[in-house]
């Protein structure tokens, strides 16, 4: 059995900034890393996808971007690169095609078993992401023959795709973003939207990503937060990451013939029911939107921000069909294909520690475990709002780090 200080699981954004602490406390580790460096953004993305965030906004510990695009959103091969260079970057003990299947309790630490080999740790970090599972109804399994039920996982490129109609379920940011990109395919796309979060790509001449960091709104802490349970599953924002900077919202999918409707509440046969709540849903967006927005102008008039602005405004309501769709024959419509763009979380099939909730949900406080020398980092609200972003986990790694030491050096002192 192979020994190691800390082990830690994936080597995506999250495991190489958890690398790059453990490096600088000199403590041994390795990472296990089930395909290739940055294996998630490879093989689990479509085609066209880009980042969200703007290229200055990908900053992991010790490493920033150095292009001539600051303002660009990297492509995938571009976010691949970038990651496979700060592993290089930082020397990042990876061990690749390694796929963990077990972790359990030993003396002083973990046994983890693989597919090559056995490995024994005194700590061990899960840096593999909250996307590690598409979540899909059960309703999902009923789907009539002839109709293809995919997840953002399985999709590539409407080439791909059936000929005949989408349905796409979900209108966060990968919902918006594939019903943009099938349709201008010249496919017939019908979007079912449940709570989504609406914001402009840019708001007064700066991109929102710019503003939601200058104020601080992406450094909220848990101890800023009242109802942790609730931001840790608040949907994706509505944004793309493209050339053109463009804003994606269901208006602007509406302009290219893209029909909205509600969340879908049953699913039989070849009919699908639509909730009748899509004009509430979209007033609320709107009314959070605004109250961004608002916050915004009220941090350039307080802070007395002198940089040139445009003046403020506000984007249109959204336009909700006067009749929109609540009940729906697949087979009439041509519906060919379901997306279930509805989420992902993590898997933890191969932990063997008794740590998980009723509901599967890992017991944690900030990443602390609730099992000694067990931690996670990349999840939603882990420490901070921006602790699922590349921008965001390397204040996490730093902070778990800092604990880990501690740890380390409290079972050290027992076993002297």
């Amino acid at each position: 059995m192979r020994q190691a200080t800390v082990i830690i699981l994936g080597a995506g954004q999250a495991g190489l900034a958890m690398s790059h602490y453990l490096n600088e406390l000199s403590i041994d580790h390795v990472l296990l890393e089930r395909g290739q460096v940055a294996n998630a953004w490879r093989t689990e993305r479509w085609d066209s996808l880009r980042l969200l965030t703007p290229n200055w906004q990908s900053r992991l510990p010790g490493f920033t971007y150095d292009g001539d695009d600051p303002n660009g959103f990297r492509t995938m091969p571009e976010t691949i690169d970038f990651l496979t260079s700060y592993a290089n970057h930082i020397a990042a003990p990876v061990r690749t095609e390694t796929e963990v299947q077990s972790v359990y309790r030993m003396d002083n630490g973990y046994g983890v078993t693989t597919n090559m080999g056995d490995w024994a740790c005194r700590a061990f970090v899960m840096a593999s992401g909250a996307c590690n599972i598409p979540h899909i109804p059960r309703s999902a399994q009923t789907l009539p023959l002839g109709v293809e039920s995919l997840t953002p996982f399985d999709y590539r490129n409407p080439q791909e795709l059936d000929e005949g109609g989408v349905l796409i379920v979900g209108a966060s940011a990968t919902g918006v973003q594939l019903a943009k990109e099938i349709q201008l395919s010249g496919r017939r796309v019908i979007l079912a939207a449940g709570e989504h979060v609406r914001v402009p790509r840019s708001y007064r001449g700066r991109d929102i990503k710019w503003w939601m960091d200058v104020t601080g709104v992406l450094d909220m802490g848990l101890h800023q937060v009242d109802d942790l349970n609730r931001v840790r599953n608040v949907p994706s924002l509505q944004l793309i990451g493209s050339p053109t900077h463009e804003t994606i919202s269901l208006n602007s999918l509406q302009s290219i013939g893209v029909q909205i409707c509600g969340r879908v509440m049953g699913l039989q046969g070849t009919r699908v029911q639509f909730s009748g709540s899509l004009a509430n849903m979209c007033s609320l967006a709107d009314l959070k939107m605004n109250r961004l927005l608002d916050g915004i102008d009220e941090w350039v008039t307080e802070t007395g921000f002198n940089e040139p602005l445009e003046v403020p405004y506000r984007l249109r309501p959204t336009d909700v069909p006067e009749k929109p769709i609540v009940d729906l024959d697949l087979k009439q419509a041509g519906i060919k294909t379901i997306i279930w763009a509805t989420g992902f979380r993590p898997d933890y099939s191969w932990l063997d520690v008794p740590v998980l909730d009723r509901k599967g949900r890992l017991r944690h406080q900030g990443g602390v475990v609730d099992a000694p020398g067990l931690y996670v980092l990349g999840l939603p609200f882990l420490r901070r709002r921006k602790s699922s972003l590349i921008d965001g986990v390397g204040d996490d790694a730093r902070d778990l780090s800092m604990h880990l030491a501690a740890h380390l050096a409290q079972i050290g002192s027992r076993a002297a």
